[in-house]
């Protein structure tokens, strides 16, 4: 993307001298004092630019209706609920609640069950169905007509409790649909509030994995880290180094996105196709934004494919026992020459330091990178991850002590995204936690809170956690609602932003919802980044929900109240 204004150049330069010699004892002693900075001459002609025509908005507060906690726990039978499509009421077995059970289901969603439950308040519940199935059925879950959640019930044919935690329900009567896809038992729906979104935290204190990371990344980890709870920093991938879907942004809400993600690729065993990219980064980050940068690795060997279903390359026969993260490549092609590691890991050495070689490129330029490697592991979709969590696991510790330490990349923080609690790295070994959330186009995408809550539960709460990739701008207003305020969202390329005409595609994200979530007070666009960055004051976002009172709680801070009231009298 080419510079457009003047007055952005001129943060850009405040911005970059306050990274490099901002702060009191941050980043002293680090190895920031290696690298070579690109300095703007003073001299230097602003490139000549074309303005970009774009309509400018009013910040919009970050609003959702006023919560009121109240304990609830009611239960709706399925025989009383509406049926839809011919259902049937059977009582077999004898271990249900209530007359029976509702059954006789179809393969088309064409028979479903639709309950009315009775909000006693505006706040969040957990929604329990009981049910049982001979065979896994998905099942969607609707309120009110809109698609909320799906799920896949367990296939022994046993009565199970599936909870949906969360869902924000306002005080009166909603509907609640049940659309089996397939034949299963459903014996009742149970509504109690919720609190284990009370229980979400954003006290992750930063800090990087790398002791000894450079001054520019500490800083843009402790920015991170500072505003974790606070805002929701936006992101958007480019398709290409023109950065084409930033400018069609911009064009639509009046704001440029923080967060630049591109991905890296090493298509036809070279990375020349990158050269554009990592300068583009580079103009980026010197222009006041953030880098974000993830790799689609094809395969070292075998048909290069990022897939495994797609390449017969396995990870498993790279693994080995010897130590290879500070051997040199001659010392590895030694190893290789003697048969002691196998011809996929010699190849997977090679493209390893192909790749540390690029990343050098934006270290030396001084530019921090949000390094998001081997993502979505947990699928086994990627060659990755298909052989299994500890082959997984031995690549990337592989890779993020050679990166660190034999190659001194101090400009990286770290992306785990393995998505999964049976993937999990060392929490020494990355710095944020990242979901990548994509939704079918006609499903809303809210705040994602359910992943958000679940994911903090076996991470901790010590680690930022990030939308990664996902389909759709979040809805900034339910984010804040929901308590989950997830660090940053990167949407991805091609029409989940921008269709073939080069304008906004509304396929994901419709230009209202747009417009409305790059000008809410609680998203961070890149001109307030700049300001937060120079030591100005942007708009604050709303505080997230505070902790939930139970219902004794409110009781006994009534009573309170009353016996000041009257002592007063």
């Amino acid at each position: 993307m080419e510079l457009r204004k003047l007055t952005t150049l001129c943060a850009a330069v405040l911005l970059g001298a306050g990274c490099a010699g901002c702060s009191s004892d941050k980043g002293q002693g680090s190895a920031m004092g290696s690298v070579i900075i690109e300095e703007i001459p003073t001299d230097a002609e602003i490139p000549e630019t074309t303005e970009i025509q774009a309509e400018s908005f009013p910040d919009i507060p970050v609003t959702y209706p006023q919560i009121e906690y109240t304990e609830a726990g009611d239960v709706y039978e399925a025989e009383s609920a509406a049926s839809f499509g011919g259902l049937s009421i059977a009582s077999e077995g004898g271990n249900f609640s209530g007359d029976g059970y509702v059954t006789g289901f179809s393969s088309d969603g064409s028979r479903y069950l639709s309950f009315s439950a009775e909000a006693p308040s505006t706040q969040h519940y957990d929604l329990s169905f009981i049910i049982s199935s001979e065979s896994a059925v998905d099942c969607s879950v609707r309120l009110n007509g809109r698609t909320i959640y799906t799920f896949t019930t367990p296939d022994d044919g046993e009565f199970h409790r599936i909870t949906l935690y969360g869902v924000f329900l306002v005080r009166g009567v909603s509907d609640i649909g049940l659309i089996p896809e397939g034949d299963l038992c459903v014996d009742y729906l149970k509504v109690e509030n919720n609190t284990s979104l009370s229980e979400i935290s954003y006290d992750a204190q930063g800090g990087l994995s790398n002791e000894n990371a450079g001054q520019a990344a500490t800083e843009l980890m402790d920015f991170l880290a500072g505003n974790y709870g606070k805002y929701v920093i936006t992101g958007q991938y480019v398709s290409d180094s023109t950065g084409a879907e930033l400018d069609a942004i911009y064009k639509a809400t009046g704001k440029y996105p923080v967060i630049r993600f591109a991905v890296l690729d090493n298509a036809g065993k070279s990375y020349d196709g990158n050269f554009k990219d990592l300068d583009a980064c580079s103009e980026w980050y010197h222009s006041g934004g953030i880098v974000g940068l993830m790799w689609q690795w094809r395969a070292p060997s075998g048909e290069p494919s990022v897939y495994a279903a797609e390449t017969g390359f396995s990870l498993a026969k790279a693994v080995t026992a010897i130590d290879l993260s500070m051997l040199s490549q001659e010392e590895i092609r030694g190893l290789y020459g003697e048969g002691k590691i196998t011809e996929e890991c010699y190849g997977l050495m090679l493209d390893l330091d192909n790749m540390a070689g690029q990343l050098t490129t934006l270290k030396n330029r001084g530019v921090p990178v949000l390094w998001r490697p081997l993502h979505e592991a947990s699928g086994g979709w990627y060659w990755w991850g298909a052989s299994g969590s500890a082959a997984y696991r031995w690549l990337w510790e592989l890779m993020y002590t050679r990166y660190t330490e034999y190659f001194g990349l101090d400009n990286l923080i770290w992306l785990w995204n393995g998505q999964s609690d049976t993937f999990i790295v060392d929490s020494s070994m990355y710095d944020i936690a990242s979901y990548d959330l994509y939704l079918d186009p006609e499903k809303e995408f809210g705040s994602r809170y359910e992943q958000f809550a679940a994911a903090q539960k076996y991470i901790g709460t010590d680690k930022l956690i990030a939308i990664s990739e996902c389909s759709s701008v979040p809805d900034v207003d339910a984010v804040f609602r929901d308590n989950a305020v997830w660090s940053f969202f990167g949407v991805w390329y091609g029409d989940h932003i921008v269709g073939a005409d080069g304008e906004i595609s509304e396929k994901y994200t419709s230009r209202e919802e747009l417009i409305r979530a790059y000008n809410s007070s609680g998203a961070l666009t890149l001109d307030e980044y700049i300001t937060l960055r120079n030591g100005g004051s942007v708009s604050p976002a709303v505080e997230p929900a505070s902790e939930p009172e139970t219902a004794a709680a409110q009781e006994e801070a009534s009573a309170e109240s009353g016996t000041e009231e009257g002592s007063d009298e």
